[in-house]
């Protein structure tokens, strides 16, 4: 309850600057921190891998993840931003239609989808996404359907991969592990948050996508698979 108390406040004050045009990257970034700060206060930790990478990127690109819970939607901007790019995501248009939130999201340029109509959330994706990395953005893009704790890679399509090959830019894989903020039984988004489940955040290396991107969107499929078990071997022998 702490939690999500504070998370609420926080989302007020965002809400409050959005609304008035006056919320911008710098004051998503510190938002986005101040979340990880109240999830640490509750006991949570994070671990984070990779970060080495972000230097690497000096132009827009596409961060492609798997998608496990609430938690990744609020922390991914302070773990990603490298100050080189502006950033914004790929989301379904229902979060731009949740009170308060709505305001800080409706700013941020998002490409949004209805996760109804795959052949229409292609065209979005592959229109309004060659038009915001040519603006200077950076987009995450979480290819499953659906938030799971479990990955499954053949829900995991190549969206990000085809978007990636037509504008010409780079994709960085990213793993997350992001169980702590649990599924809620009466709404799906706001479950229990449970500290002693660690969070995991690993970024790739930068990939060229050559050909088709079959290989690359392999190379995604693997990284994120690989870090799953390898949390999940650790997780259970560090267990009690």
């Amino acid at each position: 309850l702490a939690c999500y108390w504070r998370t609420y406040l926080l989302q007020m004050r965002s809400a409050r600057l959005a609304r008035t045009g006056r919320y911008g990257l710098t004051d998503w970034h510190a938002g986005s921190f101040e979340t990880v700060e109240i999830l640490e206060s509750v006991g949570c930790q994070l671990h984070i891998t990779g970060l080495d990478n972000l230097a690497k990127i000096e132009e827009p690109c596409i961060f492609i993840a798997n998608h496990m819970s609430t938690l990744e939607t609020f922390v991914l901007p302070c773990v990603l931003m490298n100050g080189k790019t502006d950033l914004t995501y790929v989301v379904k248009r229902s979060l731009t239609e949740y009170p308060v939130f709505k305001h800080v999201m409706q700013s941020r340029n998002p490409i949004l989808v209805g996760r109804v109509n795959p052949r229409d959330d292609l065209k979005t994706v592959m229109v309004e996404g060659a038009q915001r990395l040519e603006a200077g953005y950076s987009i995450i893009i979480f290819p499953q359907h659906t938030r799971s704790v479990t990955f499954d890679p053949e829900a995991f399509n190549s969206i990000a991969i085809k978007l990636a090959r037509q504008a010409g830019v780079r994709v960085v894989p990213v793993a997350l592990l992001t169980w702590a903020w649990s599924q809620g039984k009466m709404h799906k988004d706001f479950g229990p948050i449970i500290p002693a489940r660690p969070i995991h955040f690993a970024i790739g290396e930068p990939l060229e996508v050559t050909g088709k991107g079959q290989e690359e969107h392999e190379q995604v499929v693997a990284f994120i698979q690989q870090h799953l078990a390898e949390w999940e071997k650790a997780d259970a022998a560090s267990s009690p």
